[in-house]
């Protein structure tokens, strides 16, 4: 029997299949060479020609794999099935099943999309990304395709000296494209702006100050693409003392339409989890530093769970292999590959990657410095560097042969004759030690051998049409923003997720033994303290200042360190619309008032008896406000310092001097503040505290101590609400300022 060349066959799909689409509806001939290219039993896409060969006992359990997809097509109707490579919405053929679409059923592709009750269940027999098999289900939605194209790409950066300012450019011209159902990786050594042009074409950098042009669908990047683009970042910024199962769960919730019920969104994590491997540690911890959790391959494939949960059209990873092995690294471009294939645009920097994972991408970019070496297809690369001359000397990785041309390294490269004349003929400065040419003449050549061959070429297939309805290419510039959640679910599942994250925090058995600790040394001090003389009436005013400065100073210097340490992931959050900055805000700080209220409670129990202050249920339950009240307004003083400041050691200097200025201007230790300065004390928690802890323990026994008048208190309440909402809001406003690496 004849063996099938099926790499060959699998490797020109995606282009054929976008061939087949610029070629028209009417062109039925095309459109099934490409669906009958597998042979007659229909369409074939890459994945299954990998997993089919050719006779024999494992070919027979492959194919009996494949033939347990199973279609529910209730709502749809029995005569139609959707595309495997361009997405649903392309409407050419379902990539498992054999079935196809008339020519009619193509041109109304429209349907597809406005039609918002289709739902594909699709029962899929996958092997384990990590070992063994897993059978798993997960549903999926008809996603819009988004065709890339970026033309003569630059950007650059200003860097502000002592006296001048200098222009440095990270991209100079950079284009190319990717459709759906391919990967495109962006390869280049360290500084070679990857990174840049991956912000860039994900919308991640203001384009203001960038040139060129990148188009989603012909069209300009708008706001409604966030909720169709995935980001998977390079840094791996997840919340340490969640669960897998648990942060999934949190981005459905807030990030799938509004259409979805809270059991699929529920459902929808539980599917991604199986799909990507990570069922066995599901009820672990994502750790972090200090904390023990999940491996680096399974948290980085929870930040690119994170992103897929929502079926994005286009997904975009910075160097999702970093600091993986090269096993693991082969199963997270696998993954990438199986994304591609369900209609995706995959687009990926990539360091130094395996010859398995070099192979393993359709489109390649490659950069030397800022400038374009080299795009097309992957499996193209070698033959078009050794049609200029530069073919290795000895066998080695692709990717690395390409990284040292991108270097200027060509001590294992034949030289180009023209590099070798222009050696002999320029001076003897350009040449190294060796007699070979300079990096920067090797770059050069090299940039100009690919604009003087292939640039035009590439640019003018950036001018060819994309084969969508206007109307489809009219839902990428949508400027209406799509929100998963309404505000008020928003704000109830960023409670729950801020409660469930840091109550691992707040009952540390380090804080509690801080705080008790505390109160047993103050209680020992006070012990049955009497307020009937003068000199125990003297002792207990101090014990209640301190108790005033102590949660006046604890919840400042706490609440320093919210918005800075969650400075990354607010950014990642909101650069694609999780949710409102306000529900956010609202729920990040009054998440904290159930915890905060354990601690002062215990505290109290403690000294209050030990100490002997009045005992009689109204003043210890209304001590117990006073200082609620008193912690609330002092975190609302740190989140301000550390909202406007967002860095630690600027806000800790600051509090330090602030949280100073309000304990001596608390009334305790000068007596006569002089005018011009006594303003201080009305706006110190301190002073207003301790004047509302001398009201509850001796408002009928004196109307006033150590030279502090007491009187109805109402002016001490309404001055410590004042400073609840005042510093909020200027935290508010200062985190509404803040710059993000997005225009969120």
């Amino acid at each position: 029997m004849e063996k099938t060349n099926w790499s060959g066959l699998a490797r020109t799909k995606s282009e054929q299949l976008v061939e087949a689409l610029r070629s028209g509806p009417s062109s039925e001939s095309s459109m099934n060479g490409v669906m009958d290219s597998g042979g007659s039993g229909g369409t074939l896409s890459r994945k299954s020609s990998r997993r089919m060969s050719p006779g024999g006992k494992n070919s027979h359990i492959r194919k009996s794999r494949s033939a347990q997809i199973k279609v529910d097509l209730d709502e749809v109707g029995s005569g139609v099935a959707l595309s495997r490579a361009s997405s649903a919405s392309l409407g050419l053929s379902f990539s498992f099943t054999g079935f196809t679409l008339t020519p009619d059923e193509i041109t109304d592709s429209n349907k597809l999309f406005r039609d918002q009750d289709i739902r594909l269940h699709m029962y899929i027999a996958a092997e384990d990304i990590e070992a063994g098999t897993c059978h798993f289900k997960f549903q999926t939605e008809p996603t819009l395709p988004i065709f890339l194209k970026f033309k003569d790409v630059s950007y650059k950066v200003t860097i502000k000296g002592m006296t001048t300012s200098d222009e440095k450019d990270i991209l100079n011209g950079i284009t190319g494209s990717v459709n759906p159902g391919e990967v495109l990786a962006l390869m280049g050594p360290s500084g070679s702006g990857k990174t840049t042009l991956l912000n860039l074409l994900g919308g991640r950098l203001i384009q203001t100050t960038a040139g060129g042009s990148i188009t989603y669908n012909d069209e300009p990047y708008s706001k409604y693409l966030k909720s169709k683009i995935g980001f998977v970042t390079q840094d791996d910024v997840l919340f340490p003392h969640l669960t897998v199962k648990e942060t999934l769960t949190y981005a459905a919730r807030l990030r799938l339409p509004d259409t979805f019920t809270k059991d699929q969104k529920e459902k929808r994590a539980l599917d991604v989890i199986y799909e990507l491997g990570l069922e066995r540690c599901k009820d672990t911890m994502i750790g972090g530093s200090f904390v023990r959790g999940v491996s680096g391959g399974e948290r980085k494939r929870v930040c690119i769970g994170n992103e897929i949960i929502i079926n994005p059209s286009l997904l975009f990873l910075d160097e999702p292999t970093s600091g993986l092995d090269s096993t693991t690294a082969l199963k997270i471009v696998q993954m990438l590959q199986d994304i591609a294939e369900a209609g995706k645009t995959v687009v990926t920097t990539i360091h130094q990657p395996s010859s398995r994972l070099f192979h393993k991408f359709d489109k390649l970019i490659l950069l030397g410095k800022g400038s374009l070496l080299y795009f097309g297809k992957a499996s193209e690369a070698i033959p078009y560097f050794q049609s200029i001359g530069c073919s290795p000397l000895i066998a080695m990785n692709p990717a690395e042969f390409l990284l040292d041309l991108a270097n200027g390294n060509i001590s294992d490269v034949s030289v180009p004759s023209e590099l070798e004349d222009k050696v002999q003929i320029g001076n003897a400065e350009v040449k190294t030690k060796n007699g070979k040419p300079s990096p920067t003449m090797v770059q050069e050549y090299l940039v100009e051998a690919y604009e003087s061959r292939v640039s035009e070429t590439e640019k003018r297939k950036l001018m060819v049409p994309i084969p969508l309805d206007e109307s489809l290419k009219s839902k990428v510039c949508s400027p209406k923003r799509q929100w998963g959640a309404s505000w008020c679910e928003q704000y109830s599942i960023l409670f729950c997720r801020g409660i469930k994250e840091r109550r691992h925090d707040y009952f540390s058995w380090l804080r509690i033994t801080q705080v008790l600790s505390t109160a047993v040394i103050l209680g020992l001090l006070w012990w049955q303290s009497d307020a009937n003389n003068p000199k125990g009436l003297q002792d207990q005013a101090g014990l209640l200042f301190f108790i005033a400065v102590f949660w006046g100073f604890f919840p400042v210097f706490t609440a320093i360190f919210t918005f800075p340490q969650e400075r990354a992931m607010l950014a990642k959050e909101r650069a694609v619309d999780m949710y409102r900055l306000s529900a956010y805000f609202v729920a990040r700080t009054t998440s904290d008032i159930p915890l905060d209220l354990i601690l002062p409670v215990l505290f109290l129990l403690v000294v209050y008896f030990m100490a002997g202050l009045r005992l009689s249920a109204d003043s210890f339950f209304y001590s117990i406000l006073i200082v609620f009240l008193c912690i609330v307004a002092a975190q609302g003083l740190g989140l301000a310092i550390g909202a406007t400041l967002m860095d630690l050691k600027k806000a800790t200097t600051l509090a330090s001097v602030t949280v100073m200025a309000f304990m001596l201007a608390g009334g305790f230790f000068v007596k006569e503040v002089p005018k011009f300065i006594s303003w201080i004390r009305y706006i110190s928690f301190n002073y207003h505290t301790y004047k509302l802890l001398l009201k509850v323990q001796y408002g009928g026994l004196s109307r006033g101590i150590n030279g502090i008048r007491i009187d109805d208190g109402w002016t001490e309440v309404g001055a410590l609400i004042a400073m609840v909402f005042g510093y909020r809001l200027l935290a508010y406003l200062s985190l509404r300022r803040m710059k993000l690496p997005c225009g969120a």
